[in-house]
Order: C-alpha cells, then structure tokens, then sequence
C-alpha cells in the first residue's frame, strides 16, 4: 500500500539546484509530488521548502526514501525533516486557570480537526478547576506551584513531558514563566499563546491597558518559547477591530476567542510541517 501525505521540510542556504535535486531524488524513488512551497529569503540568503508526496513504488518505505535523501542534504547543507502525516505527533498540554483555550482544543481533538494525540495535561489547578471539560482517556498531572516550590514543579514538568515522549508542548494560557533551561529543552517545540498582539500590551491585565488607551485593534499572538519572555518566534497573528463602544468584557470575550483560533492554526501548522524557523522568525507555508 502507498505512502501518501508524506512531508519534506527543509532549509538551507540559498543556492542553485536545490529544487531540481530534491525533485529529481523523489521521482527516482518513485514519488508523486502533490504539494509544494518554496520561498527565498534575500535577507537572510536562505531557502525553505515545503513538499508533500506520496510514494507509488511497491515495496517502498520512508525509512529507506530518508537513507537515499541523507546524500542530497548532505551535499546542500540541508536542515530537514521527513515524515508521515499518518504517524500522529504526541503533545503535552499545560494549563491555569483559564481554560478557553484547553476547551478548543478538546473539541477540535476530539472531532479530528486537529490531528494529534494528547499524551497528558499538566495543570497548577486541581482537576475540579476543569470539572466542566471532557477530560476522558486523558492522563492528568496537578501539579501546583508557589514561587519557592517553581523549579522542582517544573522538574516534575520536565519529568512528564520527557516520559511521555512528547513531540509538541503546547502553553494553552498556563500562566507560569518557564526557566531559561525549560526553554532551552524545549526549543522549536513548545508553542505558547500570548494574550496580546505582540509587541504590545505585556503583563498583567493586557485588556485593560488596551482600553485605557483606547485602542482600536486587539489580537492575540502564537509563538515558539525562548528563554527571552515573550520574544520567541512567532507562528501566527489574528486581530478584530473594536471601538468606543466596547467594555472592557467585551474586549476579553473577543480576546478569547482571538487566541482560541490563533493556537488551533499555529499547532495545525507545526503538525503539518508547515512551519520553519528563520533565526528569530519563522516561515509559514499556510494551508
């Protein structure tokens, strides 16, 4: 039986040829490209691509397509991945208080929209905070924390996170600052939910600050996690015009649901493949 949705993520510098050896070397091995993406970075001289393709030739495998492609990243200095759509990422999700994002994410799960499997959901509230979301099958750690209790509560995270072999970490509003060392672990996989338009509005009350001023736009932003707060990479970025006669609970019902679709599309995209890191940026080739 074929493999089909099979996707190749790469980057490397900027050079002649890379199209045609990355085509040329699926075809040998019997492949049918059924999307591509490319894109050129004059800034940085760099190439990101983004192929889908499944592969026709009886008796073929990805294991053995990957060993016969080492050669053609190794000659273009290639960074790349190549995998499965089918082989479902394992994410970790982390929560507080506010579940919005947490609810979203369980009905998209759970309809098929966004396909993973959750291996667990780390919370600092008890399991009654929760009481009202289908938690079924799903393995839940409390795991609460106070400032002289942070760094062996995230040693239990950290614990979690690496046992269950997670592929994906996902901050669905959990509100503690991970560690420069978290950070570090978890880099180019751990995607967060910033309740702002970023750069913007940081700290607390966000919504407030926004009306204080009399904003016209608020947003919500999604991005990767780096030791520096809230400066990590960003994935995705949404807003929705308000005026003067929006309360301040207006702003945060809208502002909810700003972030409900900003995480669903950056974590679709992440499982995709569709999303590569430029230093401190990202390329996003959108579905």
């Amino acid at each position: 039986m074929p493999h089909t949705n099979v996707v190749l993520s790469l980057s490397c510098r900027d050079q002649p040829g890379i199209v045609a050896a990355v085509a040329k070397t699926l075809f040998d091995a019997g492949c049918n490209v059924v999307e591509a993406h490319q894109f050129n970075d004059a800034e940085t001289n760099l190439f990101f691509m983004r192929t889908r393709f499944a592969i026709l030739k009886p008796g073929s495998s990805i294991e053995a397509l990957k060993a016969e492609f080492e050669a053609v990243a190794n000659d273009l200095g290639l960074t790349w991945t190549m995998r499965s759509l089918k082989e479902k990422q394992r994410v970790m999700i982390l929560v507080s208080k506010f579940d919005h994002c947490l609810a979203d994410l369980l009905y998209r799960w759970r309809t098929g929209e966004i396909d993973m499997d959750i291996v667990g959901l780390i919370a600092n509230h008890p399991r009654e905070t929760y009481a009202h979301l289908d938690l079924d099958g799903i393995p839940f750690h409390y795991l609460p924390v106070t400032k002289a209790t942070k760094m062996e509560q995230e040693a239990q995270v950290w614990e979690l996170i690496r046992a269950a072999n997670t592929d994906l970490v996902v901050l669905a509003r959990y509100m503690q600052v991970l560690s420069d060392g978290l950070c570090a672990k978890l880099a180019g996989r751990c995607i967060n939910i910033h309740h702002s338009f970023l750069p913007g509005f940081k700290g607390a009350r966000p919504y407030h600050q926004a009306f204080a001023r009399g904003v016209k736009l608020i947003g919500a932003t999604a991005h990767y996690v780096t030791p520096d707060l809230d400066e990590g990479p960003i994935i995705e970025q949404d807003v929705e015009r308000i005026s003067h006669h929006n309360s301040v609970e207006d702003l945060v019902r809208k502002g909810r649901e700003i972030e409900r679709r900003v995480l669903a599309r950056a974590i679709t995209w992440h499982l995709d493949g569709r999303v590569i890191m430029n230093g401190s940026k990202t390329v996003v080739f959108k579905d």
